[in-house]
């Protein structure tokens, strides 16, 4: 069961932001697990175990990062992350293709949403399509992020806009990706068992979004959770 995290796991954070070295990891790697790593997967799983009971025939996996660089791409960068991130995504996927909702962990703080990172450029032409197409049920899913005031619309845009659809969409229309973030401080709720509550319901007002991501490279749309 998920209980928050602690102060240990923000002192933890930093410290291998500015110790990144195996000597002061060996040193901390008792914290690492029990106020870092093991509070991330039961926080994974408390969520994923709710998704999972209500849509059972969702094909979901909950997967949780390590902290450990692949040691073939460190680039002159220490053996370890700074951050670790969960997500609930389709299986059977690379987790960028298709939309993930994600949670990380950093010293600065954590955030969380939904993201879809790596689309092929037809789903976005197909986006654009939809756009111009009928604009309506594009608009309202914009605005439910708007109203809500919790997740801001990101990602990559093209250097070159494709078009101007108006002032509500132009942001959707001229993307290469397409997430929903949330960023918060590590203070208050962080540091409850409340904080899993949180991030699922701010995930359930993304279902909408995700379902319409879900359907552009013209997969079935899944139902609502």
């Amino acid at each position: 069961m998920f209980t928050g995290f602690t102060d240990e796991t923000v002192d933890f954070m930093w410290g291998i932001r500015f110790n990144n070295e195996r000597t002061w990891f060996e040193a901390h790697k008792e914290i690492y697990l029990t106020r870092f790593y093991r509070p991330m997967q039961a926080l994974g799983a408390e969520i994923y175990d709710f998704i999972r009971g209500q849509r059972p025939d969702y094909d979901l996996v909950n997967k949780v990062t390590r902290i450990y660089r692949d040691a073939r791409r460190l680039h002159g960068r220490g053996p370890y992350k700074e951050s670790l991130w969960l997500s609930v995504e389709q299986a059977g996927e690379q987790w960028t293709a298709r939309p993930t909702f994600w949670f990380e962990l950093m010293p600065e703080g954590w955030t969380y949403g939904m993201g879809y990172w790596m689309p092929k450029p037809a789903t976005m032409a197909k986006l654009r399509a939809r756009i111009d197409r009928d604009p309506k049920p594009i608009e309202k899913l914009a605005r439910a992020v708007e109203k809500r005031g919790e997740f801001v619309l990101d990602g990559q845009e093209y250097k070159r806009p494709k078009g101007d659809p108006g002032s509500l969409l132009y942001p959707w229309y001229n993307r290469k990706q397409i997430s929903f973030s949330c960023e918060r401080n590590c203070e208050g709720i962080f540091f409850t068992p409340e904080l899993a509550g949180q991030v699922l319901e701010g995930w359930k007002s993304l279902v909408p979004q995700y379902r319409f991501l879900c359907s552009l490279p013209g997969d079935p749309e899944p139902e609502h959770m």
